[in-house]
């Protein structure tokens, strides 16, 4: 960075794949095979075997039915969301919610609810509350991007049952990481496709490519086909890019020691971030947020950090609520102990001056 070699603990590259061989080495042949870019939308021509290929794998590591590629989480949660809703259906979120699921709800013409961060109770009044008529959608992060928590998914498969609601699930930050064999969020809580009917995945941080995607069951996804205006109105991902991410979803398998590593990292970072009593917030997964409230005080301390050769951006409002601003520490594979010592004693030294 301006010349400078930096040890980075902001990045969403959990698993270390983005600049795996295995995946670079994919992307190169599939480029000299099918060129650099997608050429049209998937319903024109831009469908490659390796886009087919890519979607029967997402779809079989996830235990659904069907998965559809969009060019990024973005879009598949605007699309998702407004394919499915519209006036006079309801749409219930957690107040944590990713911009990209709050804009989706805003934009979908549903009646649009917050309930307080995973709180149950709140959730379950609100869901008492409403009309019989119209579609019912809960819609959460499976983990929340600036807290580092996780939604209670079982809890809130069994409040969809009950209200006769579907329940949607942003896996960005637990495809890949989540679960005995890297599957997210429905393999780590054990939930079928018709208790989480609609679930979302990234493919650009745990898995090191680009992309995401939407998977569930074939009615589902012939609806997106048909009325996901972001996956219909664009030009598909890259062919090489599908290749790259093929490659990383063999990793997950091939070595998972990866998650494992990472698993060990987030353990002892908290452990010794407790030692010495820094202001984590609670998360057991790879974001691990130190709170510090202030502003000017939290945008002082990533500088001073990224004097001592450490890279960690400060959030501030109005991403986070104010009074709430932080360093967003985030983990990775590719990470050692030495690196988590190295950043511990840059913590210690720059919140003591």
């Amino acid at each position: 960075m301006d010349g400078r070699e930096l040890l980075q603990f902001c990045s969403n590259d959990y698993l270390g794949l983005a600049n795996h061989p295995k995946l670079i080495a994919a992307m190169q042949d599939t480029a000299a095979q099918f060129g650099v870019g997608g050429g049209a939308s998937h319903l024109v021509c831009g469908h490659s075997s390796y886009h087919h290929q890519l979607e029967e794998r997402l779809a079989k590591i996830t235990g659904r039915d069907r998965a559809l590629l969009f060019s990024t989480g973005y879009m598949a949660n605007l699309g998702t969301v407004t394919a499915l809703l519209g006036k006079g259906d309801h749409i219930l979120e957690d107040r944590l919610n990713h911009a990209s699921l709050l804009d989706a709800g805003l934009l979908s013409g549903a009646r649009f609810q917050r309930f307080q961060h995973n709180d149950m109770a709140d959730l379950e009044r609100r869901l008492r509350k409403l009309p019989a008529d119209g579609n019912r959608l809960i819609v959460v992060d499976a983990v929340f991007s600036m807290d580092g928590d996780m939604a209670p998914l079982a809890e809130l498969a069994a409040l969809a049952q009950k209200y006769n609601a579907w329940l949607m699930a942003d896996d960005a930050h637990g495809f890949g990481v989540l679960g005995e064999s890297g599957a997210g969020c429905a393999e780590f809580f054990g939930l079928s496709q018709q208790e989480l009917p609609v679930l979302m995945g990234t493919l650009g941080k745990g898995i090191g490519s680009f992309g995401a995607f939407v998977a569930g069951s074939e009615a589902l996804i012939e609806t997106l086909i048909q009325f996901a205006r972001p996956y219909i109105y664009t030009t598909a991902m890259p062919p090489a890019v599908a290749a790259a991410t093929i490659a990383g979803l063999n990793l997950l398998s091939e070595e998972p020691w990866r998650r494992q590593h990472l698993q060990e990292l987030i353990g002892y970072f908290r452990e010794q971030a407790q030692a010495f009593a820094l202001p984590l917030m609670p998360s057991n997964t790879a974001i691990q947020p130190l709170l510090i409230g202030d502003e000017q005080a939290a945008m002082a301390l990533s500088a001073a950090l990224e004097q001592r050769g450490i890279l960690v951006s400060a959030i501030r409002p109005p991403t986070v609520p104010v009074g709430s601003s932080r360093l967003r520490i985030t983990l990775s594979a590719a990470h050692s102990k030495a690196d988590i010592d190295c950043l511990l004693a840059a913590l210690v030294e720059v919140l003591a001056a």
